[in-house]
């Protein structure tokens, strides 16, 4: 996934939201969460050098996520109740994150216990620039499909009233 995240983010939140009304901070925190996963886009450049895959860092573990999703339910839980529905926004949204990855890129599904990576479909060095594999191959149309729906979800969204001054 090189352009769906963030909208998959959106995508969810907005579902949530209608789910949940009146709860705070839902579409930021889904947004957020769908896009956190690849933070690890900064070590992998300035410190790792390119050197390892990101999908191998604990961002990307799914254990990971669920982990800290469940003990950070629990706390908001217990501390700021109007809350959970954002925390279940952004950890169902990082998870939603990995998933979306598999489409197309390996992902360790298992980590840190098994390091059998998983995709769905590998798309091959075609081009000697690998963004350019990726955006011709038909997986990309996938990707435009999520970024279609979130535009469609944003377009037909009720705008409120504008007030007769």
């Amino acid at each position: 996934m090189l352009i769906a995240h963030l909208p998959s983010g959106y995508i969810l939140g907005t579902f949530m939201r209608r789910h949940w009304p009146g709860s705070p901070g839902i579409l930021g925190a889904a947004m957020v969460g769908s896009a956190i996963p690849d933070i690890d886009m900064l070590y992998f450049h300035f410190i790792d050098g390119g050197r390892t895959h990101h999908h191998a860092y604990m961002t990307h573990w799914l254990l990971f996520w669920a982990a800290t999703g469940l003990l950070s339910l629990i706390l908001v839980n217990w501390r700021a109740r109007s809350y959970v529905a954002a925390t279940a926004a952004f950890f169902a949204a990082a998870m939603l994150h990995m998933i979306l990855d598999t489409l197309a890129s390996p992902i360790l599904w298992l980590m840190p216990f098994d390091r059998q990576a998983f995709e769905l479909v590998t798309v091959p060095a075609s081009y000697s620039n690998w963004v350019l594999s990726f955006v011709l191959h038909w997986t990309f149309a996938c990707e435009l499909l999520v970024c279609g729906w979130a535009l469609w979800l944003a377009l037909a969204r009720p705008r409120p009233a504008a007030s007769a001054a």
